[in-house]
């Protein structure tokens, strides 16, 4: 008797589980924060649920090529930080806490209990600050071409040109700046459609965003000793050309988180995700299909 008890309770838990992330209604909408901004998200897909949360200053659309092979097999939410693609910022003075704290109030609204949440770029100093802030909402964790370290003397000092780069000329100068390290030469030579397809996103970034952005990155915590800390299934993903954060540093990152794996991505460089998106993609999915929810 105590056994049939024990594999009903069982079950149960697993109906509950399942009716929790998986009934994600698909399609747009919008989370409105207290302080006025407005969340733009997107969701595509059916099954458990992946969040994905771009980099500076990009959208959504980063994901555009992932999502249709994720989508497959997942309900892929992928959201506009505030002030970038169409989201909006009621000022210029997000940070890193601010974006994890609009990401778990979208899982929220969406009823998503757990998701495996990925983070590129930016991305993953917000994903590691959800972590810290909720870590049972993980199934797993993705870091795509991104740092746990803090913005040391030099990166600060880049990112806080480009604080004066807007303010002087306004986002349309970020293109000529980012996109050079977003992309190798190779595909910047010989892909012109992948760059204004970049490029197009990164404009329509606000000013706002563009400015809370690139200071949230220059003042960001630093995330190293949370990395032996987590206790979820971890992907790391660099493009083997990135050289905004290379290689060597998602090597020490694989080697700090318990368990995890790294997966190099030739031919890419720090929009791995964007460049070679199959490789991504069945990095992501070779990994995410041996989770236990």
């Amino acid at each position: 008797m105590r056994t049939m008890h024990r594999m009903l309770f069982a079950v149960g838990l697993m109906l509950l589980a399942s009716a929790a992330m998986a009934q994600i209604p698909t399609g747009e909408g919008t989370l409105d924060r207290p302080d006025g901004a407005r969340i733009h998200y997107q969701v595509s897909g059916h099954g458990q649920p992946i969040l994905l949360i771009h980099g500076y200053p990009l959208s959504g659309e980063l994901f555009a090529k992932n999502r249709k092979a994720l989508e497959q097999h997942y309900s892929v939410i992928t959201i506009d930080q505030r002030g970038y693609g169409q989201s909006t910022a009621p000022d210029a003075n997000a940070t890193i806490k601010t974006y994890a704290q609009d990401a778990l109030a979208l899982l929220d609204k969406l009823h998503a209990t757990k998701a495996i949440i990925g983070g590129m770029s930016m991305g993953g100093p917000i994903a590691l600050e959800m972590y810290r802030e909720a870590p049972q909402r993980f199934a797993g964790l993705i870091l795509i071409d991104t740092t746990a370290k803090p913005a040391g003397p030099p990166e600060a000092g880049l990112w806080n040109g480009v604080v004066t780069l807007v303010q002087d000329k306004g986002v349309g100068a970020l293109p000529m700046v980012l996109t050079k390290d977003m992309l190798t030469g190779q595909t910047r030579l010989h892909d012109t459609a992948l760059v204004q397809t970049l490029n197009a996103i990164v404009l329509k970034a606000s000013k706002n965003g563009a400015l809370a952005g690139a200071k949230a990155l220059a003042n960001r915590p630093d995330s190293q000793p949370t990395l032996a800390t987590i206790k979820v299934p971890t992907l790391v993903i660099v493009g083997v050309e990135d050289t905004i954060y290379p290689t060597d540093m998602a090597k020490a990152m694989q080697e700090a988180i318990p368990g995890s794996q790294l997966v190099m991505i030739p031919g890419a460089a720090h929009a791995a995700v964007m460049e070679q998106p199959a490789q991504v993609n069945e990095a992501i999915l070779s990994w995410a299909r041996r989770i236990q929810w």
